[in-house]
């Protein structure tokens, strides 16, 4: 295995690897972003949940959060966001020879999300299908696509990240309905003259699965006459606990393997779970003082899947950071399963 050097226009010296040798480099080339045209602030909530406006910043960070329309679905919100990152790069679908989606929410199971988009896309013959990772699938789905670069398998490869937790999310549950929202984002990645996305730091504790999950399948609502539906639910206090003592390091492994120093950095983008817990993994890496650290959150809620782009994307429209420059991407949540790297941004 042996590390690329950046060439021109990249830093000096710095490195984003290993790439094996005989290994197509592949980038993130643009990224699309949508965002439902609904906002839903803390005040509304407060009209039907037992909270307020300054109890949910204080504990989440959140003034709003996205609701989408009967029309706005996984698959119509992932295709408009895949549109936006093929406009953004110059591309048509007729170039993308696989569409991974990244998706919790997408209740129709079977066709896939993937298949659903590419068809909204205009495609036909492309390579399509899902990747399951909750809060952590932008981060596998992305891994997918430039390890099917990386074999030869395709040049280019649109990763969508689509999510409508309002249909997943108990709404008089004020634990998970002041915090997730409706959006997707997309990612379109390719073949490219240098290595753009680095080596993935992964894994899963399946013992952790009752902090964040659904909590019950769905063949127990079929069984069992008179039972409620199931709902995703969070044990929210253990989960930013797991977090902020176990992300550094998945973190600063995903650095270490792109072969560069904390200093490289231009952004951390994690998954916007919520402020809190992003500033409390932030201090704990601990970043320098330069490298800009997402907030989406904010205005946009947790979209599970769908935060990192979507976050990659307000960056990039706010000019916050330039073309090329190198940011960490961090995906943690339900199962629990995580990953993370580092990227050149578009």
């Amino acid at each position: 295995m042996t590390a690329e050097t950046v060439p021109k226009g990249g830093t000096p010296g710095s490195r984003i690897g290993p790439v094996p040798r005989l290994a197509i480099p592949a980038r993130i080339l643009a990224v699309g972003a949508y965002r439902p045209g609904r906002g839903i602030a803390n005040a509304e909530l407060s009209e039907s949940l037992d909270t307020s406006d300054s109890w949910i910043v204080k504990r989440t960070g959140i003034r709003r959060r996205c609701a989408a329309s009967p029309a706005e679905t996984v698959v119509t919100m992932g295709a408009a966001a895949a549109g936006k990152a093929l406009a953004s790069a110059g591309k048509t679908i007729d170039a993308v020879d696989c569409v991974v989606a990244a998706t919790m929410s997408y209740t129709g199971q079977s066709p896939s999300a993937a298949v659903q988009i590419a068809r909204e896309l205009g495609a036909r013959r492309v390579g399509a299908f899902d990747v399951s990772a909750a809060c952590a699938g932008f981060n596998y789905a992305l891994d997918v696509a430039r390890a099917l670069i990386a074999a030869g398998s395709a040049r280019h490869v649109l990763v969508v990240a689509s999510e409508r937790m309002s249909d997943l999310v108990d709404p008089g549950d004020r634990t998970t309905a002041v915090i997730f929202s409706d959006g997707a984002g997309a990612a379109l990645v390719g073949a490219y003259g240098e290595p753009g996305i680095g080596p993935m730091s992964c894994g899963s504790d399946g013992s952790l699965a009752g902090v964040a999950g659904q909590d019950f399948p769905w063949a127990h609502f079929r069984d069992t006459p008179g039972c409620r539906r199931p709902y995703f639910r969070m044990r929210g206090p253990e989960l930013f606990r797991w977090a902020i003592s176990e992300m550094p390091a998945v973190a600063l492994r995903a650095v270490d393997a792109a072969g560069l120093a904390l200093e490289d950095l231009a952004a951390f983008i994690p998954h916007q779970a919520n402020l809190r817990m992003i500033e409390a993994i932030a201090e704990r890496i601990p970043l320098p003082g330069h490298v800009v650290v997402a907030r989406d959150v904010e205005d946009q809620g947790n979209t599970s899947a769908a935060s990192i782009p979507l976050a990659i994307s307000r960056l990039k429209e706010e000019g916050a950071v330039p073309a090329g420059a190198f940011a960490l991407l961090l995906g943690f949540g339900a199962g629990v399963a995580y990953g993370a790297q580092v990227v050149r941004l578009p």
